[in-house]
């Protein structure tokens, strides 16, 4: 490897890089220093949200994220299988929960708006606009600013 290659960071490094800022900004977000639970936090809200949007539409989420991200968000998926179809708050935030080992649906509920900040933050308004307006309509507050 040349000294001029040496300098620039790995396409890995990159994409650990990009998902310690997503870690840390779901991190300030939380008020927590703890990135493994700002990781464990955002993994549970992204799923709850993908599993909740058409193939399309969670593809086209994807395509924002960071690559590590990306990784963690398909993780598990089977499209058309584990499409949760809850309009509930109640149910999603109870599969928030359970899916971050959280304490309940107030601690979920954080969790989510936390997310939803970063979201805001991260990814384009359109694709915020487009995931917004397929979710259930008592979803919806969830993730508005």
């Amino acid at each position: 490897m040349t000294s001029a290659h040496a300098q620039y960071p790995s396409i890995v490094e990159r994409s650990a890089e990009a998902a310690h800022v997503w870690y840390r900004a779901a991190a300030v977000e939380l008020g927590t220093e703890d990135l493994r639970y700002a990781a464990r936090a955002l993994r549970a809200v992204l799923h709850a949200l993908r599993d909740r949007l058409s193939v399309e539409e969670a593809a086209q989420l994807a395509a924002q994220l960071p690559t590590l991200i990306r990784g963690i968000y398909y993780e598990g998926w089977q499209p058309g299988a584990t499409r949760h179809l809850a309009h509930d708050v109640e149910v999603f935030l109870e599969h928030v929960a359970a899916k971050g080992r959280m304490a309940g649906a107030t601690e979920a509920s954080h969790a989510v708006g936390a997310v939803a900040r970063v979201l805001h933050r991260r990814v384009s308004e359109g694709e915020l606009d487009d995931v917004l307006a397929i979710l259930p309509a008592k979803l919806r507050p969830l993730f508005q600013l």
